[in-house]
C-alpha cells in the first residue's frame, strides 16, 4: 500500500466534482438541487439554513412552513407559496411533500487514515457501502443510519456506487443532515488499511458464519460492509475484511434488500 492508496490529509470530495486545491478544505460550489418533503426540509433547516437558496411551499403547509420563511427572509432569500401544479414543476416529481428546498448538497470528504484513527478513539461505528448502486437505497440507508446514531458512512470508489441525489434525499427524511459521508479511493485498500483500528466486518450470501452480533472486539469498535446489490462485495474487499457474515434466514427467499440488511445490522452495532 503507497500513500496515494489512502489519503493522510483531511480534505472535501464535491459529489463527483474534482478535489479542491492542496491544502484547501473547503468544497467547490456544485449545482444546487431540490430537497422535497417536510422532513427533508426541516431538517435542513434545523442544521445548515444557509445552505438554501429558494423555497416553496403550497398554503396547506404554510403553518409548518413560517419558520422557515422567516429565516429566508433574514438570509435574503427568495421564497414563495405556489400551487400544487407549480410546485409539482418546481420539484420535478408529485413526491414533493408540499414543500421543495433548492439547497447546496452537503459535500463528500476523502476518507483519510487520520480520521479513521480519530474515530476509532472515539469507539463510532462505521458503515461502509461497497457499490450500493440504487440511489433509494443509498437514502435508505442514511435515514438508517441517522436513526441510530452512526454519523459516518464511507462510500466506495466502485463505479456503480450511488452518490447523493435528490431522489435519495428524499428517501432519507433529513438523514443526510446528520450523517457525515466519506469517499475512499481504492476501497478495498480503505477496508484493509481499517484492519488495525476496526472489527471489520463484510456481509455476503452463501456459507459463511452467521451473524450473532456485532459487538466491539479486542478494544476495536466495528466496521460492517455492505456490497452491490446484485453483486455484493468486490472480491478484494471481501478479501480485506478480518470476517465475513450472512444474516441466517428461513430460506424461502435468497436474501434481503440491502437497507433492510443496514437497519438490521446499524440496530447490532449500536445496542
Amino acid at each position: 500500500m503507497t500513500d496515494d492508496d489512502i489519503p493522510s490529509r483531511p480534505g472535501t470530495l464535491s459529489l463527483g466534482g474534482p478535489l479542491p486545491p492542496p491544502g484547501g478544505n473547503r468544497a467547490p460550489r456544485v449545482k444546487p438541487f431540490r430537497v422535497a418533503g417536510f422532513a427533508s426540509v426541516r431538517a435542513l433547516f434545523q442544521t445548515d439554513p444557509g445552505r438554501v437558496e429558494r423555497l416553496f411551499y403550497e398554503e396547506r403547509l404554510r403553518q409548518q412552513v413560517g419558520p422557515f420563511a422567516k429565516e429566508m427572509a433574514t438570509l435574503r432569500r427568495p421564497y414563495r407559496m405556489v400551487g400544487e401544479e407549480e410546485l409539482e414543476k418546481v420539484a420535478g416529481t408529485k413526491l414533493h411533500g408540499g414543500v421543495v428546498a433548492v439547497a447546496q448538497p452537503r459535500p463528500i470528504h476523502v476518507f483519510t487514515l487520520d480520521q479513521a484513527e480519530q474515530w476509532a478513539r472515539e469507539g463510532d461505528p462505521l458503515l461502509l457501502l461497497d457499490g450500493v448502486s440504487n440511489p433509494n437505497n443509498l437514502g435508505a440507508i442514511i435515514r438508517t443510519a441517522a436513526f441510530f446514531g452512526i454519523r459516518r458512512v464511507v462510500l466506495s470508489d466502485h463505479p456503480a456506487q450511488a452518490l447523493v441525489s435528490e431522489s435519495a434525499y428524499r428517501v432519507a427524511e433529513g438523514g443526510f443532515e446528520h450523517v457525515d459521508l466519506y469517499g475512499a479511493n481504492r476501497f478495498p485498500d480503505a477496508v484493509r488499511a481499517l484492519g488495525p483500528l476496526y472489527r471489520t466486518v463484510g456481509t455476503a450470501l452463501g456459507r459463511h458464519k452467521p451473524l450473532d452480533g456485532l459487538s466491539a472486539a479486542g478494544g476495536k469498535p466495528v466496521a460492517v460492509i455492505l456490497g452491490n446489490e446484485e453483486h455484493g462485495m468486490q472480491e478484494a474487499t471481501r478479501a480485506a475484511c478480518a470476517e465475513v457474515v450472512m444474516i441466517p434466514g428461513s430460506g424461502k427467499v435468497q436474501s434481503l434488500n440491502v437497507s433492510a440488511t443496514a437497519a438490521i445490522l446499524a440496530f447490532l452495532m449500536t445496542r
